[in-house]
């Protein structure tokens, strides 16, 4: 199934959503209750949902002391190990007011590279969905490199929104839509939407999130939206307040306008 257009949200019936860092951690972290809120009234009428979450590192820090994401790799897999625990501890906290079940997944660039680590994640995957289990994905930080990373969850939601035949994928940032140019400064303008010929040359990107806390900004987030359009997914950019109206097919954000594609969902092998 192909969703043409932002109406289509409230009919998907598979659908990626992607919240980066700065969204859900720190002063942020309250957003996670009316995120999930959103998820679980798309699941309750039959949508198969599937959480692209950032934020273990963010999560991490304050329990390392750190004020300021680490920049050294070891630091960060810390971090990441222990802000993953509390990051679906509070995902699940909330999940359980709707007797929702996360599963936990968690991906390096190298397991979408292997043909069986990525035959693997696709069964499972598949599996938790039909158990009606949301699961809920971010890279595995613990043992990226930084030759294999993802470097941000943007690309990571398209390639689990191709993996796992997503008719839609919703990436969502502190910003309400793209914009022109960096939407603090004068003149800048919203794009509602991007067909797939529009080239996007005389758009400035600045960054989409706090400072020092995650890691994307406005231009990965077209590249993933891209990529996952061209593989027929429609693609809404909006911010995580939003996500409630997204999700119900309502006119908010940057709408990507899918390639064609054939109904059949990708084998599990």
């Amino acid at each position: 199934m192909t969703v043409a257009d932002r109406a289509g949200l409230a009919t998907a019936r598979r659908v990626v959503v992607k919240v980066g860092s700065s969204s859900i951690s720190g002063d942020n972290a309250g957003q996670i209750s009316p995120l999930v809120d959103a998820l679980a009234a798309a699941h309750a009428r039959g949508t198969e949902i599937v959480l692209v979450s950032s934020g273990a590192i963010a999560t991490g820090m304050p329990y390392l002391a750190l004020t300021n994401r680490p920049t050294d790799l070891a630091t960060q897999q810390a971090a990441a190990a222990v802000g993953q625990n509390v990051l679906i501890y509070r995902y699940q906290d909330s999940l359980d007011r709707y007797d929702i079940v996360a599963g936990q997944v968690l991906l390096t660039a190298g397991d979408m590279e292997n043909d069986a680590h990525r035959s693997n994640a696709q069964r499972a995957m598949e599996r938790l969905l039909t158990l009606r289990i949301l699961p809920i994905v971010n890279e595995n930080d613990t043992v990226a490199t930084h030759e294999i990373r993802f470097g941000d969850n943007d690309r990571l939601a398209a390639l689990v929104s191709i993996l796992i035949g997503a008719d839609a994928l919703v990436l969502l940032s502190d910003v309400d839509a793209l914009y022109t140019k960096p939407p603090t400064e004068p003149g800048a303008e919203p794009i509602h939407l991007i067909e797939r010929s529009d080239s996007l040359a005389e758009v400035t990107f600045g960054d989409i999130g706090a400072a020092g806390v995650g890691t994307g900004g406005a231009s990965t987030k077209v590249s993933a939206a891209r990529l996952a359009a061209d593989s027929g997914a429609g693609v809404l950019i909006t911010s995580t307040g939003n996500v409630a109206r997204a999700l119900n097919g309502e006119h908010v954000g940057t709408w990507f306008v899918p390639n064609e594609r054939s109904s059949r969902r990708p084998s599990a092998g």
